[in-house]
């Protein structure tokens, strides 16, 4: 997966995301708990590394059959691939304030588990924030 080094591009990328057409009409229909562990790593990868802490982490939010199910998928998609997928996920499923709080949390959690929040971090931050709310 690409860093994210290019922020304009990637906001571009986002902005158009609603008008992009699936590939061969995949889709993708995640539960919550599936779709947050796919964000999750999404936002350990943000600075091209993900490390144990964030992993372990991750895990601890989640199921193993989850957490394996998610990772093998996250490990076969590319940045672009993987912000479609998880707006496409996030139409599916309808999340209360509170949940959305939560998540918001889990991924502030994630980003701070390495010690470090990165501009590359708080560009997906930003990115995120345009898909989930």
């Amino acid at each position: 997966m690409a860093g994210l080094s290019d922020q304009t591009n990637l906001l571009y990328i986002v902005m158009q995301l609603p008008n992009t057409i699936m590939i061969k009409n995949e889709k993708h229909h995640w539960n919550k708990d599936e779709l947050k562990c796919y964000i999750l790593l999404l936002c350990a990868k943000a600075d091209a590394v993900e490390t144990k802490e964030e992993l372990d982490l991750i895990k601890s939010m989640t199921t193993y059959k989850t957490f394996q199910k998610i990772y093998a998928e996250f490990c076969k998609d590319g940045e672009d691939q993987s912000l479609e997928k998880i707006r496409d996920s996030m139409r599916t499923n309808d999340y209360s304030y509170w949940e959305l709080a939560k998540l918001r949390k889990e991924i502030e959690e994630v980003f701070a588990s390495d010690g470090t929040i990165l501009k590359k971090e708080n560009t997906l931050r930003n990115i995120l924030d345009k898909i989930l709310y």
